[in-house]
């Protein structure tokens, strides 16, 4: 067995073909299983991996004369392509004006967003960075405002049967365990929430996700690295920016839907499969305001040692 995912819980297969090899070594520099050796000049397996093979694909992609090929872990042969036929490659320049460029958009026309461009987000979005092959990142798609806005006034619903999570006794009970900052938090962030969901969806108004044309949630499964699913859904949102698309991603949805019968009710309803430990939703359309001024951001801090 090797590194449990919810597709997967078996290793990789490696084929060699000796006759092809050539010596060079790379294979054995990427590999950061140690699956492979050098021996008399030719590649073959080593007896000290780590894991197996986890399919990341690094030796393939990699060796000059196709000397191995990797089956399993939802990878093939099929699955490669040559980086020579690849157009267009951005520079720096071209990615920062992108970044300068993306704000986050409440605010959508009424035209729909095609499946065509869609699907060009979620294309763009499965070569995300993850933490280890292959990728555990579910995508839950409402296509339409109609089911947007029924997520969103079901969501409603379902806060209000646990209003009582930010009433005032409940935070002064837990105040002790969970301390300044959490309290801070509920205070200032969590309750204000609940009570502008739940007040706009009684005057049929949407204020979780915007009336936007499309709702994207990525979340991942048990076995997901909690990293997997916000890197996911943010190479989504530039990738949406790329299109002439507005996006924005929700925060304060995903927490509120993991723990509770109401929330399990709820994640059934729209096919979401697991709880996750870390998921987003990314609202997109086609952006009604045109913003004509950039603003410089900063992290806290930077520190070099």
């Amino acid at each position: 067995m090797s590194i449990p995912t919810s597709r997967t819980k078996e290793k990789a297969t490696i084929i060699l073909h000796p006759e092809l090899c050539i010596g060079c070594g790379a294979c054995v520099d990427v590999c950061k299983d140690f699956n492979f050796i050098l021996k008399d000049g030719v590649i073959t397996m080593s007896e000290t991996p780590i894991f197996g093979c986890i399919a990341c694909g690094h030796c393939v992609a990699i060796c000059p004369t196709g000397a191995i090929e990797i089956e399993g872990r939802c990878f093939s042969k099929n699955d490669l392509f040559d980086l020579s036929d690849i157009q267009g490659i951005t520079d720096y320049n071209s990615l920062m004006g992108l970044l300068k460029k993306r704000r986050s958009v409440r605010e959508f026309t009424d035209q729909e967003v095609s499946h065509e461009l869609i699907e060009k987000i979620l294309d763009a979005a499965q070569y995300s960075p993850m933490g280890l092959p292959p990728s555990d990142v579910h995508v839950m798609v409402l296509d339409s405002r109609e089911k947007n806005n029924q997520f969103a006034h079901d969501f409603c619903i379902y806060l209000e049967s646990m209003r009582w999570f930010v009433s005032k006794w409940f935070l002064a009970i837990m105040r002790p365990f969970w301390g300044k900052t959490n309290d801070e938090l509920f205070k200032g962030f969590v309750k204000p929430l609940f009570d502008t969901y739940i007040n706009s969806n009684q005057k049929g108004e949407n204020l979780v996700t915007y009336d936007a044309p499309a709702l994207l949630y990525f979340y991942g499964s048990p076995y997901t690295d909690p990293a997997d699913p916000i890197v996911a859904a943010t190479v989504a949102m530039y990738a949406a920016e790329s299109l002439g698309l507005g996006s924005c991603m929700l925060g304060g949805v995903h927490p509120l839907i993991q723990n509770g019968k109401g929330a399990k009710k709820l994640r059934e309803k729209y096919g979401i499969k697991y709880k996750s430990r870390e998921g987003l939703f990314l609202i997109v359309g086609h952006p009604k305001p045109k913003y004509r001024k950039g603003i410089q951001r900063s992290f806290a801090e930077i520190k070099y040692y």
